[in-house]
């Protein structure tokens, strides 16, 4: 008995859930044997846009949404082609490759339209059926996706594994989707610690607002400033070990010290993370000399939100809102009180950023 097989192309820029569901669809109803899914290289009929990731990337992709499809299988023979790929080549290339295989071409209403334009679409339709998907199917284009993704909208439409991928490499210019981002960083988190990293992200958009420090990034930065608090030293020493830092400069009496540091590395590393708001997670527990306005709205965040209770906390909420700087000092002072009452060395960076502060401060006057 001779293989029904699906030629399914397209550029999949990016793949998301209606390209899978048109995929299952195709086979249910034609009893398709094996579906295969081509991402195109260079299409004939039109130019992909400038900021079109690169073949590999759109290749992992497009893997990556049809790898719980059994019968579907992503072929890379036209992604790495740099020239024009046309159907017809494609098909006789399978021809010869699936010998006596009766073909199928799922197609869009409005490419079947235009199929007697193709290529040989004579010689073509001699030897595929082509196969209308409906609308109803299809119910969202890459090309409306790519518009909604810098705009954090978008992710319902695809299938969480690329979304990672997308907002990781921040392709398409993506910006995560807020309840996306919390629910991987609370994920992370012991569940005790999600109420401070709740409020310490809306004290630190009311700051960053309060200020003129971009809301967007104090959000992300707030979210995801605490990602592995939860790690123990040895989990600590193997981020940094992954990411190429030396791992003989720490010891494990700076083990509450280095989430900072592995947080901003997950950050930057998972979820694509700016260099602002990079910095701003690695400086949020020690502070550290000449810290930008972010730093400092993600450091006094931590400090004051809602959910903190010490002596002289209220005060320091009324100050951060009244001079930052003098939130900045007097939060680092008290962190510097704080551990030395309990024998604790504290960390060179905080004296520093100390002294930073009050110069700055003494040559404002």
């Amino acid at each position: 008995m001779y293989m029904r097989i699906g030629i399914f192309g397209g550029a999949f820029n990016p793949p998301h859930i209606g390209h899978v569901g048109a995929a299952k669809a195709a086979a249910e109803q034609y009893e398709l044997d094996l579906l295969l899914v081509i991402p195109t290289g260079t299409p004939p009929h039109k130019q992909l846009p400038p900021n079109t990731p690169d073949a590999q990337m759109r290749l992992q992709m497009t893997r990556d949404a049809f790898c719980k499809l059994p019968f579907a299988k992503v072929s890379d023979m036209e992604i790495f082609s740099r020239k024009y790929n046309y159907t017809i080549d494609t098909v006789a290339l399978l021809e010869r490759e699936y010998p006596g295989a009766q073909f199928f071409l799922p197609v869009g209403t409005d490419m079947y339209e235009t199929l007697s334009s193709w290529k040989d679409s004579d010689a073509l339709l001699k030897i595929v059926t082509p196969v209308v998907l409906s609308r109803a199917v299809v119910d969202i284009s890459s090309s409306e996706l790519r518009e909604m993704l810098p705009q954090r909208k978008g992710c319902e439409f695809i299938l969480d594994l690329n979304y990672s991928f997308i907002i990781r490499h921040r392709l398409y210019d993506a910006k995560p989707d807020w309840d996306w981002l919390r629910k991987q960083a609370y994920s992370m988190l012991d569940a005790r610690r999600i109420p401070h990293v709740t409020a310490c992200e809306a004290e630190a958009v009311r700051l960053a607002e309060h200020w003129g420090a971009d809301p967007d990034d104090a959000r992300e930065a707030a979210i995801l400033h605490d990602i592995t608090k939860k790690l123990d030293f040895s989990e600590n020493m193997c981020i940094i070990s992954k990411h190429g830092m030396a791992t003989d400069m720490y010891n494990v009496s700076e083990e509450k010290l280095l989430h900072s540091i592995t947080g901003a590395l997950l950050a930057q590393s998972e979820f694509g993370v700016s260099d602002a708001v990079f910095d701003a997670i690695k400086w949020h527990t020690t502070g550290r000399a000449g810290m930008s306005l972010l730093e400092k709205v993600i450091y006094i965040a931590d400090y004051i939100e809602s959910t903190r209770d010490f002596n002289g906390v209220k005060a320091l909420r009324k100050l951060a809102y009244e001079s930052i700087d003098d939130a900045m000092i007097s939060g680092l002072e008290m962190t510097v009180s704080d551990l030395k009452s309990r024998g604790i060395a504290p960390d060179i960076k905080t004296n520093e950023a100390i002294a930073s502060l009050v110069l700055r401060k003494d040559t404002i006057k």
